[in-house]
């Protein structure tokens, strides 16, 4: 079984300066660079013969190249928040780009999470983190801007566990993206 999902990476120079942010959080465990990234879709648990025809659909997909940049920050979770991003500035062609990695997991019949897509970049995964501290670090860093960068692929990750530390991402498949 292999943990899969379809993202853009973060390039360095967008990535090296979001690592500022990472702090002030009770229960936050902060993500590395490297595993900076703007999901677009989640396929979830996988077996190899899935992932393979997922493959071959994701690469038929046919989408412009997105530009991207960052505006402030935000937490998902009610009660308890669960993570902090910073915020992808949204546009019709990233949400095309989502879609249509949506659709190639719905014609292989597997389950998606029913979750509106939220651009972002997780910044940490919070544990027994109060509310209202995740509140203040958002405030915080609502004035937050990137540069902003053009996308060239996206790429398939699988996710991997790590006794002891946080998951590594695995660029298993790329997929480039049209020019406008």
């Amino acid at each position: 079984m292999l943990r899969l999902f379809a993202a853009l990476p973060v390039p360095p120079e967008i990535s090296r300066p979001l690592r500022k942010l990472q702090k002030g959080l009770p229960g936050a465990r902060w993500r590395p660079e490297e595993n900076f990234h703007v999901t677009l879709c989640f396929f979830g648990e996988l077996r190899h013969t899935q992932a393979r025809d997922l493959d071959e659909l994701l690469g038929e997909i046919e989408a412009p190249a997105p530009t991207l940049s960052l505006e402030g920050a935000g937490w998902f979770g009610r009660r308890e928040p669960a993570a902090v991003w910073a915020r992808v500035r949204g546009s019709d062609e990233l949400r095309g780009l989502a879609s249509a990695c949506e659709r190639a997991a719905r014609r292989l019949a597997i389950p998606l999470e029913r979750r509106p897509f939220t651009p972002h970049v997780t910044l940490a995964y919070c544990h027994a983190t109060p509310l209202e501290d995740a509140r203040a670090w958002t405030e915080r860093h609502q004035d937050y801007r990137s540069e902003p960068w053009q996308t060239v692929a996206f790429h398939l990750y699988s996710s991997q566990k790590r006794d002891g530390g946080p998951s590594r991402y695995v660029a298993e498949a790329d997929y480039p993206l049209s020019g406008r």
